[in-house]
């Protein structure tokens, strides 16, 4: 065994850091991942109620563009949910598809079905967009101004609710006496293509995030996601609206971190089934995702970016290349890296329709994922810039706006 260490000291390192690094991460998921409350259970089927004792009242904001293939079915959702008080305010952010007809036809529709319901949709429709906003966060700040809750939910044209989903939620908020809380959807996939770029991109989840740590205020962990981002109403004007947020790309992850920056109580829960959403469409629809959205998760820091796409590589190719070419006892570290996947694999099993063989998957999603790295950093820089939600927006202005938000996140 000296011999060998010896004779190849690289692969020797290499096999005991990947190894430290995969059982890392296992051990600190295994541990703490239960911490996360899971809301479908019995304890939160109650009706909420805030200090005061009364039910607190709740707007949802959903902005959407050329949704016109799946905002009837989320509204819809909405409209139906069991929570005694709250309204729906739906934002036509410049679509040119049937959006905008889509939301007045509902609207018609849901005021025919009793005074009582008369104003639980609100439709707004967004014509022009001012200079040095985004799209999506000009729509949502302006859906802002017009809410009447105590809380406000701000969720994606294209994610579906099962009724009972924004009752569970209030429930552990207010028990929490949380300020903000985020609810993670359950992935629609259709595809092994689907499910195998997903469990790639849950499976590195243990290391860009610790959502458990999320909870904890001496932390810097901060979570935010596109689905589902409930905040109380003082605390989203405490940190400054989405006018502050103009700029972000990643509005979702954006507001978690200024929420979290700012000394306020964070949770993040799991229920399961209680939010549907089909985010990828084929393999390649998470390539094309991630083209739009990974340089500015890396803050249009190139050097940053490469370093990223590097390190993946290496964490996620390394245990199998290691296996088939290390002598000896040095496979150990890898072997124990490989085994520390199947069974992350097999974890994230047990919340999601991803069949833990799918790790037999891995080292193709890794170089898909990393291509879609790369894609859109090439394409980014050679565009000088980005279209987005149908707006040009300068590389230059981007990194001026992203500059206030520091990287340590993802580090």
């Amino acid at each position: 065994m000296w011999l060998e260490f010896l004779q190849h000291p690289m692969i020797w390192a290499a096999s005991i850091v990947l190894g430290a690094v995969w059982l890392s991460r296992l051990f600190a998921a295994g541990l703490n991942m239960d911490k996360i409350a899971e809301i479908t259970h019995q304890e939160y089927d109650a009706t909420p109620v805030d200090a005061t004792g009364r039910v607190p009242r709740v707007s949802i904001v959903v902005p959407a563009r050329n949704e016109a293939e799946h905002i009837e079915a989320a509204l819809v959702s909405l409209l139906q949910l069991d929570y005694p008080d709250y309204e729906v305010i739906a934002v036509d952010d410049r679509s040119e598809d049937a959006t905008g007809d889509i939301l007045d036809r509902l609207q018609v529709q849901w005021r025919e079905r009793g005074e009582a319901l008369h104003h639980r949709l609100k439709v707004m429709h967004v014509t022009e967009l001012p200079p040095g906003w985004l799209g999506k966060t000009h729509a949502m700040w302006q859906a802002g101004k017009q809410a009447t809750g105590d809380w406000l939910l701000f969720t994606d044209a294209d994610v579906v609710f099962r009724d009972d989903a924004l009752r569970r939620t209030l429930v552990y908020a207010e028990r929490e006496r949380a300020d903000h809380v985020v609810l993670f959807p359950t992935m629609v996939m259709e595809s092994a293509g689907e499910r195998m770029m997903m469990a790639f991109f849950q499976s590195q989840f243990v290391f860009a995030h610790r959502p458990w740590k999320v909870a904890d205020p001496k932390s810097r962990d901060s979570i935010g996601v596109g689905a589902f981002n409930l905040i109380r109403r003082s605390v989203y004007e405490q940190i400054g609206t989405y006018q502050r947020l103009r700029m972000a790309v990643l509005d979702d992850m954006k507001l978690g971190e200024v929420v979290k920056q700012a000394g306020y109580r964070q949770r993040c829960v799991f229920g399961r089934d209680l939010l549907k959403l089909r985010w990828v469409f084929g393999a390649m629809g998470m390539v094309r995702n991630l083209t739009k959205n990974f340089f500015a998760i890396l803050h249009y820091n190139t050097a940053f970016a490469m370093l990223a796409v590097c390190g993946m590589l290496v964490v996620n190719l390394g245990p199998f290349v290691g296996f088939w070419i290390a002598p000896g006892w040095a496979r150990a570290g890898f072997i124990a890296a490989l085994v520390t996947m199947v069974a992350i694999y097999a974890g994230m099993s047990r919340r999601s329709d991803i069949s833990p063989f799918y790790v037999l998957l891995h080292p193709l999603g890794t170089i898909l994922f990393n291509y879609a790295v790369v894609r859109s950093v090439v394409l980014t820089l050679a565009r000088g810039g980005v279209i987005w939600r149908g707006t040009w927006y300068s590389l230059a202005e981007l990194r001026k706006f992203s500059q206030e938000t520091p990287l340590w996140n993802w580090l």
